[in-house]
Parts: structure tokens; C-alpha cells; sequence
């Protein structure tokens, strides 16, 4: 008789189910994984309202997955049922031009689990499955807690390198969800002054606390490009990294930077989104634009290692757990103007059944 499982099943916009769905089955060269904790990205919500990949529904979602080894494949080497681990939710081909030149997040059939795949359902449920390689097991000095904020770590990572910044450079960063990371990133690297920009006055502080020299709440700021050239004695942001995804937030970060300075592009926006930009900015002020969607491969490594040396610790930035079944409820609360000021991340559990608040 074959297993099943409970998931939440995006089915269309606005329109999730709980359903009986069967235990994903194995093949010899992947694991499956018993969940721990996924954890929502704003994503999650961009497909939950349409707004993302509509095409692909219906479809399982989450993807900023831990948990624990329930089945080895095979032809798996190296892991143990048992096993407490991340998943690398890529999925490159491997052989098209984009990754032969190793720039597999520029895959021209590029997959993510939990984001694209109907075969693997993503981590809103009580198991996945993924191929052996793609699994990192996480040491004992990485407490689940932690080990949940594997994947979003590995995205700032990414951006991270894709910016390549000087020490003592100067950064502005939009956005106070993933933000805040992209600002303790940056305090590793040696940016200085880290200027978060953001509305929600317990984010902001939050941000204050692990990373940011300054911080502007842009609804009591009446002009924050002044207020950051202000705080960078007139010459403007080395760098901008825009981490909320909307236009207009793209126009105001790209009037931050400085002549050569550099806008991280990270947010994303809706598709046939655009944006006004004058030419003139490229040319003689030498300003550049650089993207990061994801992490891929060893930036799983390198955040394990990060978490397991105390360079990162985001557990204060952790707000809630919730039952699988709440999910819905968590995604409009997050959203919802009353109840998002009190929140941050927000964990799904399907081995709880209450909602555990931090």
C-alpha cells in the first residue's frame, strides 16, 4: 500500500489545501528527507498570490528546508539514516551552454525544488526528496534553529560574491527581511557604513542590533536618497543592495550610488515589471548593475561553516512556528499590515500541532 503524506498544495491563486499525497519514492541516486522545519520566503507568497510561476500549479512549495534522513538510494555515499541535513534546492542540467561555463544558476532549464518542480514536491510537507548530491549534512554545533536558515544564507552568500565588495566600503541596503543577513554579511566583509533602509520599526531595530551603523525608516525620512548621500558625506553608496523587489524601490537604490558605485540586484520583481533609468548614469558616472537569485552548490558549505563558527547567528530574527496546517494563516499574517510589524521569519513544522511564538 503506498505511504502518504501530508502537504500543502498551492492549487491556484490564493488557493491552498491541505492534502493526502503520496511519500515521494526514491530513486537510487536520491534521499529522502523527513522535515524539520521550511521555512516562508517571500516567494512562497509571490506563488501562493500568482504573482510567480502560475504555470507551474499546482505545486508544493517551500524550500528553505532541514530535516532529518528518512531513506538512502543506492547509490548515495556518505549519509546515514539519521542524518540531520540541508538540501541544495538547484537544479542545473548540467550540459547546457550557461552551465558548461559553470553559471548553473543561468540554466536554460533551470529547476529549484519548492519553487518549480511538480515531481519533487517542495517543503511544505512532511518529506521530500532530493538527489544524494544536492544533501549537506549539518554538524552537531548547528542547532535546528539555525540549520533552518541554511538556504536563505546561502542566497546572501551568493550576492555576496556576486558583489564583491572592497573592505571600508559603503553599503546601503533595502529591505529588513533578508536584509538584515545581507547587512551581517557585509559586516563580515568589512563594509562600512552599513545603512539599512526599511518601515517596520521592529525589523529596523532588529537590524540595528546585528549589523547596521545607521538605519532609515523611509516613511518618517521625506527623502532617503538625500539622507544616505547625508550619511556618506555627499559622495553616495559604494554600494546598494536592493532586497525587496518592487520598481520603485530599483529607481530610488540606483539614485543611492555613487559614480561607479554598484547596485546588487536581488529582489524580485514581477515579470514585465520595468523601471526607468537614465542612460547617463552608465556611461560618464560608470555606474554598474549586477543580479544574484539564488544560492547554488558549496554556498551550502560555506554557510554550514559560517553558522558552525558563530559568524552568523539568525536566530533572533525568528518570530514563530507553526503547524503545517497553518501555513495559509502564516502566509496572509505576513503580509497583513497589522500582524507583519511583530513578525520576521516564520518556521513550518509538521511535527507540531500548536504554534510555538519567540
Amino acid at each position: 500500500m503506498e505511504k502518504m503524506m501530508r502537504a500543502q498544495v498551492v492549487l491556484a491563486p490564493n488557493r491552498m489545501e491541505l492534502q493526502e499525497i503520496p511519500v515521494p519514492r526514491i530513486t537510487d541516486d536520491e534521499v529522502l528527507v523527513k522535515i524539520k522545519y521550511c521555512g516562508i520566503c517571500g516567494s512562497d507568497y509571490s506563488i501562493y498570490t500568482g504573482k510567480y510561476v502560475p504555470e507551474r500549479l499546482p505545486l508544493v512549495t517551500g524550500h528553505e528546508m532541514f530535516g532529518t534522513i528518512a531513506e538512502i538510494g543506492a547509490n548515495a555515499r556518505g549519509l546515514e539514516v539519521g542524518d540531520r541535513v540541508a538540501i541544495d534546492i538547484t537544479l542545473p542540467c548540467g550540459t547546457c551552454y550557461f552551465c558548461r561555463k559553470g553559471d548553473g544558476l543561468l540554466c536554460e532549464s533551470f529547476e529549484q525544488i519548492g519553487i518549480h518542480t511538480k515531481d519533487m514536491p517542495g517543503g511544505f510537507a512532511e518529506y521530500v526528496k532530493a538527489p544524494w548530491k544536492n544533501i549537506y549534512k549539518v554538524p552537531d554545533e548547528v542547532n535546528d534553529l539555525k540549520a533552518a536558515f541554511i538556504e536563505p544564507l546561502t542566497a546572501t552568500i551568493q550576492a555576496a560574491k556576486k558583489m564583491d565588495a572592497e573592505i571600508a566600503g559603503s553599503v546601503v541596503i533595502i529591505g529588513t527581511g533578508l536584509g538584515t543577513i545581507h547587512g551581517v554579511m557585509a559586516r563580515l566583509r568589512g563594509l562600512c557604513p552599513i545603512i539599512v533602509v526599511g518601515r517596520n520599526e521592529k525589523r529596523l531595530a532588529m537590524a540595528r542590533e546585528m549589523c547596521a551603523d545607521h538605519i532609515i525608516n523611509f516613511e518618517k525620512t521625506p527623502d532617503v536618497v538625500s539622507e544616505v548621500f547625508r550619511l556618506t558625506d555627499g559622495v553616495g553608496a559604494d554600494y546598494v543592495i536592493e532586497s525587496v523587489g518592487t520598481p520603485a524601490t530599483y529607481v530610488q537604490a540606483f539614485k543611492m550610488l555613487r559614480r561607479g558605485g554598484k547596485l546588487e540586484s536581488f529582489g524580485i520583481c514581477a515579470e514585465g515589471d520595468t523601471m526607468e533609468v537614465d542612460p547617463f548614469q552608465f556611461v560618464l558616472n560608470e555606474k554598474k548593475v549586477s543580479g544574484s537569485c539564488a544560492g547554488i552548490g558549496n554556498d551550502w558549505g560555506d554557510a554550514i561553516k559560517l553558522l558552525r563558527y558563530g559568524r552568523i547567528d539568525p536566530t533572533p530574527m525568528i518570530s514563530m512556528i507553526v503547524p503545517l496546517e497553518e501555513l495559509e494563516q502564516a502566509l496572509h499574517e505576513l503580509h497583513d499590515p497589522v500582524t507583519r510589524a511583530s513578525l520576521v521569519k516564520v518556521l513550518v513544522s509538521p511535527e507540531i500541532t500548536e504554534r510555538t511564538v519567540l
